[in-house]
Parts: C-alpha cells; structure tokens; sequence
C-alpha cells in the first residue's frame, strides 16, 4: 500500500477520517523508509510530509538526532522537578487547566501535558494506565520534549514555532512514539512571552480538527487568566504595554519589531514602524534567536555563527553591541534569547507555505535568506526555505505560480521547474515552443557540464 502513495500529497489540515489519518500514516512511514536510507534518498521526502513536519524533521537529521533513539534516565526528577514546578508560573494556572481539559480528558482516555516554555514536562493527567503507557515512550514528568532533543512532536514544534499544531503517529521523528497523536497549543504571557504548553495526547482521535480547538480554547483561556491576574496586581499596563525606558528596542512591544532578512538588500529591524539598517552580524544573531525561542548559551551561539574560531568573547561583544541597537530589555542572557516577538519575513514566509498559499510565499520570497551570510546556521535556514519553497512551487501545478518561479533568479536554470511549467502548457500554444526551447538551452548546458567534470576527473 504504502509504495502507492508517492504521486499523492500529504493531508495538510487535521484528519477528519480514518482513511486520511492512514493515508497520512502512509506517507510517514515511506518516510522513515527514505530516512533509514539516509544520502540522497533524504530528497524524496518532501512529497511524503506535510511542510511543517519536513521542515522539522530536516532539523532533527541536521540535528544529529537518532530516529531510533531509546528511553533514557536524562531529565529532571524528584524533589528538583517538584520545586521547579511549584515554582513556575504556570502552576498558578492548573486549577483552571483541570476543569478545562484534565478532568474531560481522563474520562475520554486522554492525557493532558503541561509543559514549560522550552518543553520541559511539568506533570502528565489522565488515567494512571494512559500516564504510564506515555512515559514508557518519553512522555513522562521531567523529560525535555523539546524538537532539539527528541525532534519532531507536537510539544517541541509549539515551544520552536510558538503556534499550535498536532503531530500524528509516524510523523513523530522517534520511532518509540509513532503509537501517540498530540495536538498542542501555546501558552504566552501578557508580553508575550511564551511560558508554557498544554497538549492533548493519545490515539488517533487526538487528530480530530475539534482536540486541537479544544487545546487552543484552553490555552487562550489560560492567557487571559494571566492578563486578570497581572491587572489585579495593579500592573495591566504594564502587562499590555513595555515599559518606555527611551531606548529603541525598549520601546517596542512584541508587534512591534520586526526583522527583514529575505534578499540581496541591508537587513533591517523595524521598530514602531521605523525602520533601521542592521550590520549583517546583528542580523544573523537575531534570526537565529527568532529560530530558537528556548534560547541558545554562548557555546551553541558560536558554533551557529561560525564553526570555527568564535569564542565566548567574542560572542559577550557581539551581544553587547546587538543590544545597543536594539535595546537592552529585549535579549535576555544566560542562555541568550529573544524576550519579546520579533517579526521576521522568514516567519511570515513559512506561514504562507504552512497555508498552502505559494502565490503569497513567492511574494514575500525576495531573495535568499542573508545571501551574504556564511554562517552554518543561517546556511541552514537559507537551504531549508528554499528547498520548501520550490517543493512547494513544483507540486502546485500553477503555470502562474511556476511562470513566476522559472523568471525568478532562483528558477531561471531550474529544469524541473521548467518541465512542470511545461506540463501546464497546451502543446500547441507558441508558449510551449518557447518553454521546450529553454529546456533544450538547459539540457545542453547540463550535459557540457558533466562532460567537462569527466574530463577533469580523468
């Protein structure tokens, strides 16, 4: 059944049938199949997983990640996890949580996780049994959830996207918990801030449009429970609006700044609207930071920016320079991350392609992601957009999407691209001549090129 699937598409949206779910269990599984073989076979799995997924399992192999990693003993345990949890501020909220999802879902066979902002297990509700059944696979109190440590899952996209999202099955990067279907949903702070997951775990009715509504009511009501506490403490301005303190960076909220790094223009940061002139660096350095939300130490930091020469020097001077531009309340340190929403086209980019939108993604597409840049992180980012973008752009089958594609820098010499605009293209039109003598232009271009490469290799 499964070597069927490969000319079909994915599901995009949450399941609403079983025959969806398997087709998507389908897919998942030829998958893991390309991935166990590793090398070239990595490229067929863009026709196999939804965007979000592949975008994350590409991570997870960069990452060094084991698909078939196995439970261990690391996490936080005991009398360290129970103060650390009575202490974050997300226990104020659990009464609210267990009248809203734990009490429904205990009934329903379910379990709820509650999770801080970087995916670490708070605690897990539900039957004893389901509560025991997920902590044989890793879903248990202490353990870190998050993409960078156990790839792709439903509590690790939220803390790294800061959206909801369910992950189902075999779309899970290890294989010990393709048994589960999650569904998740943030929890963010008056600011902004991200503070926390709730998600919504077990079999295959977890994949139901209405579990991640629910996940989502949840964590909104959560939300607006920490805008009355804050407005009750006297702080609701505060809460709703940053302090002014006459710094740039200060002075804008989490709507407020944003980070263009898409093109062969100077990057730049937006702040209330005022847009300034970044240095490549500081530009490198915010991206990054927008890419990880759970925050990067100095070691890490280095080793995205330059795996080379780069010391924790140089990284303290970096970041001292970065908060002079952009202000000193809005990195945090130790680790170093972003402590208010920082808007970057790279974001809006993936939303469209998220959405199945290309006719937008092309739009906001203006170039390479910091073209200049040859930091390892950011050639990351770079290849990784683009190689969802034209996956995008070849599955469409849109002849204005791909006559948008192949006029592009990024399409002019793109063959495939050239073969599907073709495909769209009734033969006896002139512009069929025109395409299938540009195809011949690339093919010949294509073949003196490999002669040339086996002259020089003999």
């Amino acid at each position: 059944m499964v070597s069927n699937l490969a000319g079909g598409r994915p599901p995009r949206q949450a399941a609403e049938s079983g025959a969806q779910l398997g087709a998507l269990e389908a897919y998942a599984a030829q998958a893991h199949g390309f991935l166990s073989a590793g090398g070239e076979q990595l490229t067929q799995l863009a026709g196999l997983l939804r965007p979000l997924v592949l975008e994350s399992w590409l991570r997870s192999v960069r990452g060094g990640i084991d698909p078939t990693d196995v439970l261990d003993g690391r996490g936080l345990r005991g009398a360290d996890l129970v103060r650390y949890r009575d202490a974050h501020p997300i226990a104020a909220l659990m009464p609210l949580i267990d009248k809203l999802l734990v009490q429904d879902a205990a009934r329903a066979g379910l379990i709820v996780t509650v999770a801080d902002q970087f995916g670490r297990v708070l605690s897990v509700h539900g039957h004893p049994e389901q509560v025991a059944a997920a902590a044989e696979i890793g879903v248990r109190e202490g353990d870190d959830l998050s993409e960078r440590r156990i790839g792709t899952n439903a509590v690790g996209l939220v803390v790294r996207t800061g959206r909801a999202t369910w992950i189902h099955g075999p779309e899970h990067f290890l294989h010990r918990m393709h048994q589960i279907t999650g569904a998740a949903a943030p929890v963010h702070e008056p600011d902004g801030r991200l503070i926390g997951v709730l998600m919504i775990a077990g079999g295959m009715r977890v994949a139901k449009p209405e579990i991640l509504a629910l996940v989502k009511a949840a964590a909104t009501a959560a939300e607006m429970d920490l805008v009355l506490r804050a407005m009750r403490a006297g702080r609701g301005g505060a809460a709703a609006e940053p302090q002014r303190t006459g710094d740039a960076g200060a002075d804008a909220g989490p709507a407020r700044l944003g980070l263009d790094v898409l093109g062969l223009g100077q990057p730049q940061l937006s702040v209330a609207g005022e847009r300034v002139p970044l240095s490549q660096r500081h530009a490198e350095i915010l991206l990054l930071l927008t890419e990880h939300p759970e925050g990067l130490g100095a070691d890490h930091l280095a080793l995205l920016l330059d795996d080379t020469d780069l010391d924790n020097g140089t990284i303290r001077a970096a970041m001292s320079r970065l908060r002079s531009v952009v202000g000193a309340t809005v990195v945090g340190s130790r680790p170093y991350r972003l402590r208010v929403h920082v808007a970057t086209d790279v974001e809006a980019l993936r939303a469209a392609l998220d959405s199945g939108d290309i006719e937008s993604a092309l739009r906001l597409y203006a170039g390479p992601v910091l073209p200049r840049s040859s930091a390892p992180g950011i050639c990351d980012i770079r290849d990784e957009l683009r190689v969802r973008l034209r996956t995008a752009v070849l599955a469409s089958a849109d002849p204005g999407v791909l006559r948008r594609w192949t006029a592009g820098p990024e399409g002019r010499d793109d063959a495939a691209a050239w073969a599907a605009y073709r495909a769209t293209v009734d033969r006896d039109s002139p512009l069929y001549a025109q395409i299938e003598a540009k195809i011949r232009v690339l093919d010949r271009r294509l073949g003196a090129d490999a002669t040339q490469m086996q002259r020089f290799g003999s």
